[in-house]
Protein backbone atom coordinates (compact mmCIF):
# COMPACT_ATOMS: atom_id res chain seq x y z
CA UNK A 1 0.00 0.00 0.00
CA UNK A 2 2.79 2.63 1.12
CA UNK A 3 4.43 1.96 -2.33
CA UNK A 4 1.54 2.29 -4.48
CA UNK A 5 0.86 5.79 -2.81
CA UNK A 6 4.41 6.52 -3.28
CA UNK A 7 4.14 6.03 -6.61
CA UNK A 8 0.68 7.91 -7.02
CA UNK A 9 2.27 11.25 -5.18
CA UNK A 10 5.93 11.11 -7.42
CA UNK A 11 6.71 13.56 -9.81
CA UNK A 12 6.66 11.25 -12.31
CA UNK A 13 2.68 10.60 -11.87
CA UNK A 14 2.33 14.70 -11.58
CA UNK A 15 4.05 15.12 -14.87
CA UNK A 16 2.07 12.44 -16.41
CA UNK A 17 -1.33 13.85 -15.30
CA UNK A 18 -0.22 17.32 -16.65
CA UNK A 19 0.05 15.98 -19.73
CA UNK A 20 -2.81 14.21 -19.91
CA UNK A 21 -4.92 17.24 -19.17
CA UNK A 22 -3.23 19.28 -21.43
CA UNK A 23 -3.76 17.05 -24.54
CA UNK A 24 -7.34 15.42 -23.50
CA UNK A 25 -6.48 11.84 -23.42
CA UNK A 26 -8.98 10.77 -20.93
CA UNK A 27 -12.39 11.60 -23.72
CA UNK A 28 -15.07 12.40 -22.09
CA UNK A 29 -18.27 14.05 -23.40
CA UNK A 30 -17.13 17.46 -24.13
CA UNK A 31 -13.93 16.07 -26.22
CA UNK A 32 -16.34 14.54 -29.05
CA UNK A 33 -17.82 18.20 -29.07
CA UNK A 34 -16.97 20.49 -31.62
CA UNK A 35 -14.71 22.54 -29.69
CA UNK A 36 -16.62 25.72 -30.60
CA UNK A 37 -19.28 24.85 -28.85
CA UNK A 38 -17.45 23.75 -26.07
CA UNK A 39 -16.41 27.31 -25.70
CA UNK A 40 -20.07 28.52 -26.14
CA UNK A 41 -21.00 25.90 -23.60
CA UNK A 42 -18.65 27.25 -21.33
CA UNK A 43 -19.28 30.80 -21.48
CA UNK A 44 -22.65 30.00 -20.67
CA UNK A 45 -21.69 28.69 -17.11
CA UNK A 46 -18.85 31.13 -16.70
CA UNK A 47 -21.03 34.38 -17.26
CA UNK A 48 -24.86 33.07 -15.89
CA UNK A 49 -24.00 33.17 -12.22
CA UNK A 50 -22.45 36.57 -11.80
CA UNK A 51 -26.40 37.61 -12.87
CA UNK A 52 -27.96 36.74 -9.71
CA UNK A 53 -27.71 36.59 -6.21
CA UNK A 54 -30.03 33.59 -5.37
CA UNK A 55 -28.37 30.47 -3.55
CA UNK A 56 -31.09 28.42 -5.12
CA UNK A 57 -30.46 29.19 -8.72
CA UNK A 58 -26.16 29.34 -7.93
CA UNK A 59 -26.72 25.83 -6.00
CA UNK A 60 -28.18 23.91 -8.54
CA UNK A 61 -25.85 25.91 -11.34
CA UNK A 62 -22.83 24.20 -8.88
CA UNK A 63 -24.62 21.18 -9.51
CA UNK A 64 -24.51 21.19 -13.19
CA UNK A 65 -20.87 22.23 -12.68
CA UNK A 66 -20.38 19.17 -10.56
CA UNK A 67 -21.95 17.15 -13.08
CA UNK A 68 -20.24 18.36 -16.23
CA UNK A 69 -16.92 18.00 -14.47
CA UNK A 70 -17.81 13.82 -13.99
CA UNK A 71 -18.56 13.86 -17.89
CA UNK A 72 -15.85 15.43 -18.51
CA UNK A 73 -13.37 12.87 -17.14
CA UNK A 74 -11.55 15.50 -15.09
CA UNK A 75 -8.18 13.91 -14.10
CA UNK A 76 -7.41 13.22 -10.12
CA UNK A 77 -4.80 15.77 -9.70
CA UNK A 78 -6.91 18.92 -11.03
CA UNK A 79 -10.04 17.82 -8.93
CA UNK A 80 -7.82 17.18 -6.05
CA UNK A 81 -6.41 20.76 -6.19
CA UNK A 82 -9.85 22.34 -7.04
CA UNK A 83 -11.56 20.43 -3.77
CA UNK A 84 -8.49 21.67 -1.86
CA UNK A 85 -9.35 25.31 -2.90
CA UNK A 86 -13.05 24.99 -1.99
CA UNK A 87 -12.39 23.60 1.71
CA UNK A 88 -9.73 26.20 2.67
CA UNK A 89 -12.45 28.50 0.86
CA UNK A 90 -15.09 27.31 3.25
CA UNK A 91 -12.55 27.24 6.36
CA UNK A 92 -11.80 31.26 5.48
CA UNK A 93 -15.81 31.81 5.04
CA UNK A 94 -15.98 30.79 8.94
CA UNK A 95 -12.70 32.09 10.33
CA UNK A 96 -14.25 35.72 8.16
CA UNK A 97 -17.18 34.92 10.11
CA UNK A 98 -15.80 34.02 13.67
CA UNK A 99 -12.88 36.93 14.20
CA UNK A 100 -13.91 39.87 12.28
CA UNK A 101 -17.27 39.95 13.38
CA UNK A 102 -19.45 38.75 10.96
CA UNK A 103 -22.89 36.98 11.54
CA UNK A 104 -24.79 34.75 9.36
CA UNK A 105 -25.10 37.48 6.65
CA UNK A 106 -21.71 37.18 6.42
CA UNK A 107 -21.62 33.78 5.74
CA UNK A 108 -23.83 33.58 3.69
CA UNK A 109 -22.35 36.79 1.49
CA UNK A 110 -19.46 34.90 1.05
CA UNK A 111 -20.92 31.48 0.53
CA UNK A 112 -22.60 33.05 -2.75
CA UNK A 113 -19.57 34.20 -4.08
CA UNK A 114 -17.73 30.67 -3.22
CA UNK A 115 -20.88 28.91 -5.29
CA UNK A 116 -19.93 31.51 -8.21
CA UNK A 117 -16.29 30.92 -8.70
CA UNK A 118 -17.13 26.89 -7.96
CA UNK A 119 -19.42 26.61 -10.74
CA UNK A 120 -17.23 29.14 -13.34
CA UNK A 121 -13.72 26.59 -12.02
CA UNK A 122 -15.83 23.46 -12.59
CA UNK A 123 -16.79 24.75 -15.65
CA UNK A 124 -13.22 25.70 -16.83
CA UNK A 125 -11.69 22.15 -15.74
CA UNK A 126 -14.71 20.72 -18.08
CA UNK A 127 -14.05 22.68 -21.05
CA UNK A 128 -10.49 23.04 -21.64
CA UNK A 129 -9.40 19.42 -19.69
CA UNK A 130 -11.68 18.02 -23.14
CA UNK A 131 -9.61 20.62 -25.95
CA UNK A 132 -6.53 19.39 -27.13
CA UNK A 133 -4.28 22.45 -28.42
CA UNK A 134 -5.58 21.74 -31.73
CA UNK A 135 -8.76 21.92 -30.84
CA UNK A 136 -8.52 24.92 -29.26
CA UNK A 137 -6.51 26.63 -31.52
CA UNK A 138 -8.76 25.82 -34.61
CA UNK A 139 -11.83 26.93 -32.47
CA UNK A 140 -10.40 29.68 -31.58
CA UNK A 141 -9.12 31.04 -35.51
CA UNK A 142 -12.99 29.80 -36.84
CA UNK A 143 -14.03 32.25 -34.42
CA UNK A 144 -11.95 34.81 -36.55
CA UNK A 145 -9.83 35.23 -33.13
CA UNK A 146 -6.00 37.03 -34.52
CA UNK A 147 -3.97 33.88 -35.93
CA UNK A 148 -1.33 35.32 -33.65
CA UNK A 149 -3.85 34.13 -30.50
CA UNK A 150 -4.44 30.82 -32.01
CA UNK A 151 -1.01 30.11 -32.41
CA UNK A 152 0.16 31.02 -29.07
CA UNK A 153 -2.68 28.56 -27.61
CA UNK A 154 -1.24 25.96 -29.30
CA UNK A 155 2.33 26.59 -28.74
CA UNK A 156 1.79 26.81 -25.03
CA UNK A 157 0.11 23.96 -24.41
CA UNK A 158 3.24 22.14 -26.18
CA UNK A 159 5.17 23.43 -24.75
CA UNK A 160 3.80 22.18 -21.19
CA UNK A 161 5.36 18.87 -21.90
CA UNK A 162 9.16 20.25 -22.30
CA UNK A 163 8.89 22.64 -19.91
CA UNK A 164 7.61 20.10 -17.08
CA UNK A 165 10.73 17.68 -18.46
CA UNK A 166 13.15 20.24 -18.48
CA UNK A 167 12.30 20.74 -14.85
CA UNK A 168 12.69 17.55 -13.85
CA UNK A 169 15.57 16.64 -15.70
CA UNK A 170 17.04 20.14 -13.91
CA UNK A 171 15.85 19.56 -10.31
CA UNK A 172 16.91 16.03 -10.42
CA UNK A 173 20.88 17.43 -11.35
CA UNK A 174 20.81 19.94 -8.17
CA UNK A 175 19.86 16.81 -6.07
CA UNK A 176 22.84 14.86 -7.27
CA UNK A 177 25.13 18.21 -7.15
CA UNK A 178 23.55 19.22 -3.64
CA UNK A 179 24.17 17.70 -0.07
CA UNK A 180 20.88 17.07 1.85
CA UNK A 181 21.05 18.78 5.29
CA UNK A 182 22.61 16.60 8.03
CA UNK A 183 19.51 17.33 10.37
CA UNK A 184 16.07 17.26 9.06
CA UNK A 185 15.07 19.89 12.02
CA UNK A 186 12.22 20.17 13.13
CA UNK A 187 8.73 18.71 11.04
CA UNK A 188 11.49 18.39 8.46
CA UNK A 189 11.73 21.70 7.96
CA UNK A 190 15.53 22.57 6.90
CA UNK A 191 14.79 19.33 3.84
CA UNK A 192 12.04 21.39 2.74
CA UNK A 193 13.62 24.48 2.56
CA UNK A 194 16.58 22.82 0.27
CA UNK A 195 13.23 21.25 -1.98
CA UNK A 196 12.57 24.88 -2.11
CA UNK A 197 15.62 26.48 -2.83
CA UNK A 198 16.71 23.43 -5.36
CA UNK A 199 13.02 24.07 -7.58
CA UNK A 200 13.85 28.45 -7.90
CA UNK A 201 17.39 27.30 -8.34
CA UNK A 202 15.73 25.43 -11.01
CA UNK A 203 14.05 27.91 -13.27
CA UNK A 204 17.34 29.82 -14.03
CA UNK A 205 18.55 26.86 -16.36
CA UNK A 206 14.77 26.20 -17.73
CA UNK A 207 14.43 29.59 -18.79
CA UNK A 208 17.81 29.51 -21.09
CA UNK A 209 16.78 26.28 -22.22
CA UNK A 210 13.34 27.21 -23.42
CA UNK A 211 14.18 30.39 -25.15
CA UNK A 212 16.67 28.02 -27.30
CA UNK A 213 13.70 25.91 -27.73
CA UNK A 214 11.20 28.36 -28.90
CA UNK A 215 13.70 29.90 -31.75
CA UNK A 216 14.03 26.69 -32.73
CA UNK A 217 10.61 26.50 -33.17
CA UNK A 218 9.47 29.09 -34.71
CA UNK A 219 12.43 28.91 -37.36
CA UNK A 220 10.69 25.84 -38.07
CA UNK A 221 7.38 26.90 -38.48
CA UNK A 222 8.44 29.99 -40.05
CA UNK A 223 10.02 27.54 -42.97
CA UNK A 224 7.07 25.53 -43.49
CA UNK A 225 5.14 28.65 -43.94
CA UNK A 226 2.84 28.64 -41.12
CA UNK A 227 2.08 32.69 -40.72
CA UNK A 228 0.82 32.54 -44.59
CA UNK A 229 -1.13 29.22 -43.82
CA UNK A 230 -3.22 30.93 -40.91
CA UNK A 231 -3.38 34.35 -43.18
CA UNK A 232 -4.32 33.06 -46.25
CA UNK A 233 -7.82 31.86 -46.53
CA UNK A 234 -7.71 28.77 -48.56
CA UNK A 235 -5.30 27.19 -45.79
CA UNK A 236 -7.99 28.49 -43.18
CA UNK A 237 -10.32 26.73 -44.97
CA UNK A 238 -8.14 23.38 -45.02
CA UNK A 239 -6.76 23.65 -41.50
CA UNK A 240 -11.07 24.22 -40.10
CA UNK A 241 -12.67 21.82 -42.98
CA UNK A 242 -13.58 19.39 -39.60
CA UNK A 243 -14.82 21.12 -37.44
CA UNK A 244 -18.66 20.44 -37.90
CA UNK A 245 -21.67 20.92 -35.57
CA UNK A 246 -23.07 17.18 -35.02
CA UNK A 247 -26.45 16.61 -33.09
CA UNK A 248 -24.52 15.75 -29.97
CA UNK A 249 -23.64 19.67 -29.74
CA UNK A 250 -27.24 20.66 -30.35
CA UNK A 251 -28.67 18.56 -27.98
CA UNK A 252 -25.84 19.67 -24.98
CA UNK A 253 -26.69 23.12 -25.57
CA UNK A 254 -29.95 23.18 -25.83
CA UNK A 255 -30.37 20.64 -22.44
CA UNK A 256 -27.92 23.02 -20.37
CA UNK A 257 -30.24 25.97 -21.55
CA UNK A 258 -33.16 24.04 -20.04
CA UNK A 259 -31.09 23.46 -17.00
CA UNK A 260 -29.99 26.91 -16.76
CA UNK A 261 -33.73 27.90 -17.48
CA UNK A 262 -34.82 25.25 -14.42
CA UNK A 263 -32.38 26.48 -12.65
CA UNK A 264 -34.19 30.46 -12.64
CA UNK A 265 -37.54 28.67 -12.41
CA UNK A 266 -36.84 26.50 -8.92
CA UNK A 267 -35.02 30.13 -7.63
CA UNK A 268 -38.17 31.55 -8.25
CA UNK A 269 -40.22 29.25 -6.57
CA UNK A 270 -37.97 29.16 -3.78
CA UNK A 271 -35.88 31.96 -3.80
CA UNK A 272 -32.89 32.34 -1.24
CA UNK A 273 -31.08 35.95 -0.85
CA UNK A 274 -28.29 36.39 0.87
CA UNK A 275 -30.14 39.55 1.75
CA UNK A 276 -32.96 38.14 3.81
CA UNK A 277 -30.55 36.96 6.51
CA UNK A 278 -29.47 40.27 7.38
Amino acid sequence: MTRKQRDVLSVEWVKLELIRTAYATRGGLFAAMDPRMVLGWYLMLAIIPWFTHNLTVLAVLFVMGAVAVALARVGPLILALFVFGLIMESVYIFVAAIFFGGDVSTVVALLELTLKLGTISMASMAAFVSLDPEKLSDALLSLRAPALLAFAVSYGYRMLPILVEEFNTVFDNYRLRSAPPEKPGILGYRTVVHWIKMAVLSFYPIFLNTAQSVRTTVEALETRGFTYATVDQRGRNIRLAYLKVRWLDVVVLALTSLLIAGAFWVGAQWPIYHTDLT
